[in-house]
């Protein structure tokens, strides 16, 4: 589903990803932990093709990203992101914030899209603020609605980007069982995450990013309780 092969990330002199080659295959959950600055979310950002690569390929499901014949929207309509910002629409309930995207990207009929939007909502469990406004929801629930949005595309891969940092910790778990649910329906997902609990439940490999390289990876018993790596065990030593 994703291939990553030696891409290099620049801002300005700061080298952001250096030579990160990575593959992602159908159905499985990956959970990508370390250091802020490690560069988690621009990988993420570079997968969607929100940031452009200086060198080094990305494939999403068979399509090069950075070939001049390749229709970047409609890449992303597979693709699905949700960031640490909710970024709904404020002046539109939970269900217009879901529906919006496949009425203009997909130009699919309103009354089909309503009805998938409403299953959507049902399945984060907000069939009961479809008409609420996203002033009206609590930071979970707003970021339960960004989760149903994304999904509404179909996307074929899901891309987390540390989506429980902001919210209090008691609406976190809320999140967390929405995102454990796709994982256990089959969603291929890249999950930023700092929440080891979820990445030890559900994903199927772990990797471990510092200074911009993938510096270990493996399921989550291997890397949480064998790390090999010394730079692993500093990280994992200041956070488990």
């Amino acid at each position: 589903m994703v291939k990553v092969k030696n891409v290099n990330k620049y801002f300005g002199h700061l080298h952001v990803l250096r030579d990160l080659s990575l593959d992602v295959s159908k159905g499985e959950v990956v959970v990508v932990i370390g250091p802020s600055g490690s560069g988690k979310s621009t990988l993420l950002r570079c997968l969607n093709y929100l940031e452009p690569v200086q060198s080094g390929e990305i494939w999403i499901d068979g399509i090069r990203l950075d070939h001049h014949k390749t229709n970047i929207r409609a890449v992303r309509a597979e693709v699905g992101i949700v960031f640490q910002a909710f970024n709904l629409f404020p002046h539109l309930t939970a269900l217009r914030n879901v529906m919006l995207a496949p009425r203009v990207v997909r130009k699919r009929p309103e009354a089909e899209v309503r009805q998938e939007a409403v299953a959507m909502l049902t399945k984060v469990g907000l069939q009961d603020k479809i008409d609420a406004y996203p002033s009206q929801l609590s930071g979970g629930q707003q970021q339960r609605v960004a989760i149903a949005r994304a999904l509404a595309m179909q996307p074929k891969l899901m891309l987390f980007d540390e989506v429980t940092s902001a919210l209090d910790p008691e609406l976190v778990r809320e999140v967390l069982d929405v995102m454990k649910q796709l994982a256990r329906d089959g969603m291929t997902m890249l999950v930023v995450t700092h929440e080891m609990g979820f990445a030890r439940e559900v994903a199927d490999r772990v990797i471990f990013m510092d200074e911009g390289r993938i510096i270990e990876q493996g399921t989550a018993a291997d890397l949480f309780d064998r790390p090999r790596n010394q730079r692993t065990k500093e990280f994992l030593g200041k956070i488990l």
